[in-house]
C-alpha cells in the first residue's frame, strides 16, 4: 500500500465509525480509500480499480459521476439548494411526486419524502397505524412480516426485520410483531408449492387476527439482505387479495427491488398488484444523494385530512424533500424514459445469462438464480469466514463484491459492459477455484 493510501486508511480508522464492520484492532476486510469513481469503477489513491459489482449497496444505477445526473444537480444548485418542506414547496419535489405517482401501480398519488430506506419503512408503518386510528380502529396496530425479511435497522424497521444479528442487541426496545411463513421455496419445494404454503399461512393468521393487524409488509419477489431469496409472483397476487378481504394494508418495500432491479420498474408490476403504501429509496437518485419516498394510496391520505392536529401525520426531518436530491431523482427518471432502460435491461439480462453460463456450472455453485438485473448463487464452502475471505479475494482481483453468508450476488450498475461483466464472472470463478 502506498503512503497516500496508508495515510487515508489511518485517518479513517481513527475518525470514522464504519458501518457493518467488526470492531477489532485488525479489520476482517481491508479498508480501501477511494480517490474517485467513474462509470462502474471506483479507484483508490494508488490507481487500483475495483468494479463496483454491488452498485455500492444497490444504489448506483447508471454509473458513478453520471454526467446527466451531475448536470441536473448543478443546475438545481443555482436555483434552490434546500428549503424546508413544512409550509414551503419547490418544483423538484412537486414534479418528482407527480411522476412517481404516474409510474407506480394503483392510486399511489401522495408522496412523503425522507432520506433513507429505514426511514421510509418507519413512515409507512406509522402511516398505516395512524390511518386506522383516525378511522376509529385504534386496535389495528400490528404489522405482519415474513420470515427472512429485512426492512431496515431503525427500531420500527427492526421490529419487522428477521435478522437476529441486527435485532438481538435491541430486542428490549422493539415492539413484538407477527412473523409468518415466507414464500421462498424450501429445499425440494417448488415455487408454486411454496407460494401456496405461504398464502395459506397468511390466510390463517389474518382470519384469526385481522382485527388487530394494520398492515402486511413485504419485499416483492426478492428478499435481499437475507441472501437474495427469490419467490413466485403468484404469492403477491394472493397476498393482495387476502389483505383486501381482511381490511389490512399492503406495504411494498421496493427500496431494493424498485427502479428496474427485478426486470420491471417496480417488482409489484410482475404480479399486476398495487400496494396501499410503497417504500422507495436506494436507486431513486442513481446512488448520488440520500432520498427516500413513501407513496400512499389516496384513501390513506384522506384519513389524515381534518382540523384536529392529532389527526395530522406529524413526522418530519429537516432535509425532507431536498431539492438537489429530488433533481437527481428526476434525472434518473429521465434516463429511464429517454433510454428505454427497462427494455434495454431485459436484453442485458439475456446476455448476462449467456456470459455467466460457465460459472453457473461451477462445481461449487448451488441454487443459481436470477431476477431481472440480480444474479445470485450459493457456494458450497466449509470455511466459517467465507464472506470475509471472498470479499478480500475479490478486492485482490479488482472486484467489489460483498457475499451474504455463503451467497454471492452480482448487482452492478446498469451501465456495466459485457466485457466488464465477463471479467466479473471470470474473476469470481477463479476465486471459487480456491474456496
Amino acid at each position: 500500500m502506498s503512503a497516500a493510501n496508508a495515510e487515508w486508511v489511518a485517518r479513517s480508522r481513527a475518525a470514522v465509525w464504519h458501518p457493518c464492520m467488526r470492531m477489532t484492532p485488525r479489520e476482517a476486510l481491508p479498508l480501501v480509500p477511494i480517490a474517485h469513481a467513474q462509470g462502474a469503477w471506483v479507484i483508490d489513491f494508488d490507481g487500483n480499480r475495483y468494479l463496483d459489482a454491488v452498485s455500492s449497496w444497490w444504489v448506483n444505477l447508471f454509473g458513478h459521476a453520471n454526467p446527466r445526473i451531475d448536470a441536473a444537480i448543478a443546475a438545481q444548485m443555482r436555483e434552490v439548494d434546500h428549503v424546508m418542506l413544512a409550509g414551503f414547496t419547490h418544483r423538484p419535489a412537486i414534479e418528482l411526486a407527480e411522476r412517481l405517482a404516474a409510474l407506480a401501480p394503483g392510486n399511489l398519488g401522495h408522496a412523503f419524502f425522507a432520506s433513507d430506506g429505514a426511514s421510509a419503512t418507519e413512515i409507512a408503518i406509522k402511516m398505516s397505524v395512524h390511518c386506522w386510528r383516525n378511522r376509529g380502529f385504534p386496535h389495528k396496530r400490528g404489522i405482519v412480516h415474513l420470515a427472512g425479511s429485512y426492512h431496515g435497522e431503525t427500531l420500527g424497521a427492526l421490529a419487522v426485520t428477521d435478522v437476529a444479528m441486527f435485532r438481538d442487541a435491541y430486542a428490549s426496545l422493539l415492539v413484538p410483531q407477527a412473523r409468518i411463513d415466507s414464500p421462498v421455496p424450501r429445499e425440494g419445494e417448488s415455487r408454486d408449492a411454496a407460494a401456496q404454503r405461504a398464502a395459506d399461512a397468511l390466510e390463517r393468521h389474518l382470519a384469526a387476527h385481522h382485527a388487530s393487524v394494520a398492515a402486511l409488509i413485504v419485499e416483492p419477489l426478492v428478499q435481499g439482505a437475507t441472501g437474495m431469496r427469490m419467490y413466485d409472483a403468484g404469492w403477491l397476487v394472493q397476498a393482495r387479495s387476502l389483505c383486501t378481504r381482511y381490511d389490512v394494508h399492503l406495504i411494498a418495500d421496493e427500496i431494493m427491488t424498485g427502479f428496474g432491479r427485478t426486470g420491471s420498474m417496480f417488482a409489484c408490476e410482475q404480479a399486476a398488484v398495487a400496494p396501499d403504501l410503497m417504500c422507495l429509496s436506494k436507486g431513486i437518485t442513481g446512488g448520488v444523494l440520500p432520498l427516500s419516498v413513501v407513496l400512499a394510496h389516496d384513501d390513506i391520505h384522506a384519513a389524515f385530512i381534518g382540523d384536529d392536529i392529532a389527526q395530522s401525520f406529524l413526522h418530519s426531518h429537516s432535509y425532507t424533500g431536498n431539492a438537489l436530491a429530488c433533481s437527481a431523482a428526476l434525472a434518473v427518471l429521465d434516463i429511464f424514459r429517454d433510454d428505454d432502460v427497462i427494455a434495454a435491461n431485459r436484453q442485458t439480462a439475456q446476455r448476462w445469462d449467456a456470459i455467466a453460463a460457465p460459472l453457473a456450472r461451477h462445481p461449487r455453485v448451488r441454487d443459481w438464480r436470477c431476477c431481472g438485473m440480480i444474479v445470485a448463487f450459493d457456494v458450497d464452502a466449509t470455511r466459517a469466514d467465507f464472506a470475509q475471505w471472498f470479499a478480500s479475494a475479490a478486492l485482490a482481483r479488482g472486484l467489489l463484491l460483498r457475499p451474504i453468508g455463503n451467497t454471492v450476488y452480482f448487482m452492478p450498475p446498469y451501465v456495466v459492459t459485457d466485457a466488464e461483466f465477463a471479467m466479473l464472472v471470470d474473476g469470481t470463478a477463479r476465486i471459487l477455484d480456491a474456496a
